[in-house]
């Protein structure tokens, strides 16, 4: 079993409405979500481009937090050639990592584990979007000067965006927390064997 450790450098919340979500000292996290966050319900209508089912369909949410990381951020921001660096809240991130390598490419089923007792489980990549593009591109200014198009972060943040899941242990999560992520791997008992 795989195991790193990171450190939270900042939590957030959004209430429904708000687009960013607000930094905070520390988050409460509860098997529906995190508390007083928009995302925070076991349910949620499906979108167009990027569920399985039609849109609309009310299916299990899967999406209770997501999650960047600094290293993902600072790419992004080169990538994106950008004034000042993205940040957590403004890509409305409930969590923010330092430490993790490739940390969007963290495989379903990986547990982040805080010294309260919650446990967060890792369920998938969490896709741009092009309305959070429409949005930064409004907002955001580059070194250069250009004029930020739409789908600018989209393609900046295609393998960047970070990851989103479930709560599998409610508790506290502080910013300064230092993490235990344990990598999720196939069971060795998985693997076929030849017989001789």
């Amino acid at each position: 079993m795989n195991k790193l450790k990171a450190v939270v450098v900042s939590v957030h919340a959004g209430a429904s409405g708000q687009f960013s979500k607000n930094e905070q000292p520390s988050i409460m996290v509860e098997i529906e979500g995190v508390v007083s966050d928009r995302h925070g319900s076991p349910k949620r209508a499906t979108w167009a481009l990027t569920d399985k089912q039609p849109e609309g369909t009310v299916r299990r949410n899967e999406r209770l937090w997501s999650a960047v990381s600094v290293e993902d951020l600072v790419q992004i921001t080169e990538d994106m050639d950008l004034v000042k660096p993205l940040t957590a809240a403004a890509v409305s991130a409930n969590l923010c990592f330092e430490g993790i390598p490739e940390f969007s490419r963290l495989p379903r089923g990986t547990t982040f584990r805080f010294p309260s007792g919650a446990e967060l489980q890792v369920e998938e990549f969490n896709p741009p979007c092009l309305d959070m593009g429409k949005r930064l591109a409004e907002s955001l200014q580059t070194r250069s000067g250009k004029q930020l198009e739409n789908t600018d972060f989209s393609k900046a943040a295609k393998l960047s965006r970070g990851l989103v899941g479930v709560v599998e242990v409610a508790g506290e999560i502080k910013s300064g927390d230092t993490v235990d992520v344990v990598v999720y791997e196939h069971p060795s008992w998985l693997a076929r064997t030849k017989s001789p």
